[in-house]
């Protein structure tokens, strides 16, 4: 990066913010702290979709591309049906009630244990995601840019909690409409940049067909396996309860849609979603396709976390990492001559010979895996806490080395402005649910407004600074995106079957569903650490426990027990 990619990427970033603490400046009612005012539907639409898509998304799933092609778009077919779902059955009882959390209603509903049980597990699990937020781009950017990982995330994180902290929900959803309008804008770019740097005479219809003939572009799977990650059915099933679970009950969700002017305004913002999130994780996803494409004409790194390796070449295993790459480079040489013949042979219509070179880059491309694989592995032996799944830093790399400066501060920013629109959004739902569900409940009943606003901005800013403190001890081993959906999945399926007790089957009561929950999410624990099925499927598993242990419970439960509400 030079000057002008530093002037963009501050300009934006610190603008943004600016302005935000500006125009939501002054005191005001703990109503328009927390929900922010009467919220225009598109405004809605795209708070929701920046605080659901984080920096992780913009690393993270273009490597998901890069690596195994489309069919992690998979994981999102059952939101759209979620959604629908969301918007005809728990807006208008959140909005009936006019509550200010989800949680809230669990306590009219069923007592103030469950309330609290649920306020608490979204308490954890997304004190956990808004540290993991954080950390995502913090340390993929330090690493390939040479900033100290700390310093990264000490500064991204204190600039956030700045502007949360002053304007509340209102600043949350005024900044996120300018970081999403920066993050599409910066990835619309990078894609016809992408589509600039392809080889001359290499047209969209070829790279299409390049990325096909390695498998890119297999966007379903309808496999049975449990063990496979991503088919049809785990994402129209456990899609369906993950989304279900997201957009219904977590309050960063919640409270992004709460801020509607009618309950017409909140649906229209959720239909927005339903429509767009499918397509825009396509569209992400096929960009890491094209990537893959563009680096089988350009020779990619044989391990693209750069800094890892040049660490471990430097103590004691530089002979064998060389070697590596060596084979790498051959192997990589010869699947570039056989594409090359490849597409000239589909050019000129010859099918047999366009199949027998396709097959011989397959085999090409086999042996550049093997080598990378063999380089994981001599990473991993030079140092087992060292990470070995290079996939986060593959969009980054790309940016860095092939877009224009000016646009590589743009792309950049587009990653710190995806942190900042999910993590704002996390921090201002972890403090209204902190204040509305723990403190005025439980710790100061009766307090005057005012003390409810200055609590809230002291809770918001109490998790900003725990949700750093996580980040600077954080080490994933997964790829980032997936990290995440794994915590939300462990967690979300017990709190949807909370919600779908209260909403549905009306006679069961606080102590049943408390007891079933407690115990459901201990059983997903347990299922967890023990079995291999992909983590979607927790959704269900948590979700079809506590409602069935529910039922059970309350049925041999004292007759004292047997009204719903307590």
């Amino acid at each position: 990066m030079n000057a002008l990619d530093y002037l963009v990427l501050l300009g934006v970033l610190v603008g943004i913010a600016a302005y935000g603490m500006w125009a939501t400046r002054g005191g005001g009612s703990l109503h328009s702290y927390l929900k922010g005012g009467n919220t225009h539907w598109l405004t809605i639409g795209l708070s929701v979709m920046a605080t659901q898509a984080s920096a992780i998304t913009f690393l993270s799933t273009p490597g998901q591309g890069y690596e195994s092609g489309l069919g992690f778009v998979q994981n999102y077919f059952g939101a759209p049906l979620a959604l629908i779902l969301i918007a005809a059955v728990f807006l208008p009882i959140y909005r009936r009630l006019n509550v200010y959390t989800a949680y809230e209603y669990l306590g009219k509903r069923f007592d103030q244990k469950t309330r609290l049980l649920g306020a608490g597990l979204f308490l954890v699990q997304r004190g956990l995601g808004a540290g993991i937020t954080i950390y995502a781009p913090a340390i993929v950017l330090s690493t390939v840019m040479g900033w100290r990982l700390d310093a990264t995330i000490v500064c991204s994180g204190l600039l956030v909690i700045a502007y949360t902290v002053s304007g509340g929900s209102a600043a949350v959803n005024l900044t996120q409409k300018y970081q999403i309008g920066v993050i599409f804008v910066g990835m619309i770019a990078a894609f016809f940049v992408l589509l600039a740097k392809l080889p001359a005479g290499l047209g969209f219809t070829d790279a299409l067909a390049v990325a096909g003939g390695f498998h890119k572009l297999e966007a379903v799977d309808f496999s049975l396996n449990p063990d496979r990650r991503y088919t049809v059915w785990t994402g129209l099933l456990g899609g369906t309860f993950l989304a279900l679970s997201y957009f219904g009950t977590d309050q960063s969700q919640v409270q992004r849609y709460l801020t509607g002017a009618s309950l017409r305004e909140s649906r229209l913002g959720l239909m927005f979603n339903a429509v767009f999130k499918i397509p825009m994780q396509f569209f992400i996803l096929l960009l890491g396709a094209l990537v893959f494409v563009f680096y089988q004409f350009e020779r990619p790194p044989v391990f693209f976390n750069q800094a890892a390796w040049h660490q471990a070449a430097a103590h004691g295993a530089g002979d064998k990492l060389r070697a590596l790459e060596s084979d790498f480079n051959a192997a990589h040489a010869d699947k570039e001559r056989h594409v090359n013949a490849w597409l000239a042979a589909r050019h000129a219509g010859d099918t047999a010979a366009a199949g027998t070179e396709r097959v011989a880059a397959l085999a090409a491309n086999a042996r550049t895996e093997a080598a990378r694989e063999e380089t994981r592995a001599v990473l991993k032996a030079a140092d087992p806490k060292a990470l070995t799944n290079d996939s986060d830093y593959v969009f980054v790399t790309f940016i860095l080395g092939y877009l224009p400066h000016g646009l590589i501060g743009l792309l950049v920013a587009v990653f710190f402005a995806a942190t900042f629109s999910s993590k704002a959004g996390e921090l201002n739902a972890l403090a209204s649910t902190t204040v509305v569900d723990v403190y005025r409940h439980v710790v100061k009943r009766d307090a005057a407004d005012a003390h409810y606003v200055t609590a809230s901005k002291w809770f918001t800013a109490l998790w900003g600074f725990f949700a750093i403190g996580f980040a600077l001890f954080c080490n994933l081993a997964e790829n980032l995106i997936q990290a995440t959906n794994i915590i939300g999945s462990i967690f979300y399926g017990v709190v949807l079957g909370l919600f779908l007790i209260a909403f549905f089957v009306k006679w069961v009561s606080g102590t049943a569903v408390f007891w079933a929950a407690v115990v459901s999410q201990l059983l997903v624990f347990g299922l967890y650490a023990t079995l291999s099925i992909s983590y979607l499927w927790y959704n269900i598993i948590g979700c079809g426990a506590c409602m069935l242990l529910s039922m059970i419970i309350q049925a041999v439960l004292p007759a004292n027990h047997a009204n719903g509400r307590e």
